[in-house]
């Protein structure tokens, strides 16, 4: 029997890692488009990424008792006073995309000796326990000299895993071990495996 849950996304690369991930284990990963939920805006106006994550799946519970996970998730650089931190989707948006937010990193680390980094990723799960349950994920690195890779999404292309020595864009099935979604999805793992959700 396989535990289905909701991913609180639209973001198809979003939902395609997170799948990678829980598929193997007998879970099937819905994203909102797959259940026709279409949510009204929401305002993520949080000052945590917990906070924000579970903005977005108590906005999924008003269509759903099914369990629901939601993920919010940040790049925070040592140099830029950890931006864009919280805000960075937003930070993405404000620039016209990904491509010219990644540009902006690297000017404005043009002349920073200190590249170091960090991905944070906190993932909130509903629908299951009286309380939302919160799983954080860190993935150390630093920033790159340079665009690299095609792969991976956001700001993988110049993230550089210290546990690994590569880009996120250029791994393959790696990322899906040392990514801070990877961590935080796989503590998620053992507590739904803990209390008896999906089998040991």
């Amino acid at each position: 029997m396989n535990y289905e849950i909701i991913l609180a996304t639209n973001n198809k690369h979003k939902l395609k890692e997170v799948r990678e991930i829980l598929s193997p284990h007998k879970i099937v990963v819905y994203g909102l488009s797959d259940l026709n939920i279409k949510l009204p805006e929401v305002e993520e106006n949080g000052t945590t990424y917990a906070e924000n994550a579970l903005i977005k799946a108590k906005a999924v519970q008003a269509f759903t008792t099914m369990p629901i996970i939601s993920d919010d998730s940040g790049l925070e650089i040592t140099a830029l006073n950890n931006e864009p931190g919280l805000h960075s989707a937003r930070y993405a948006e404000s620039l016209g995309g990904h491509d010219n937010a990644i540009k902006e990193i690297l000017k404005r680390l043009k002349d920073k000796e200190d590249r170091s980094a960090r991905f944070v990723c906190d993932i909130v799960l509903l629908n299951v326990d009286k309380e939302p349950r919160i799983f954080e994920g860190v993935a150390p690195g630093h920033i790159a000299e340079a665009k690299m890779g095609e792969g991976g999404f956001g700001y993988d292309p110049i993230f550089i895993s210290d546990e690994t020595g590569d880009c996120f864009a250029l791994m393959q099935e790696e990322k899906n071990t040392v990514s801070h979604r990877a961590k935080a999805l796989k503590k998620l793992l053992t507590y739904l495996k803990i209390n008896g959700f999906v089998p040991l």
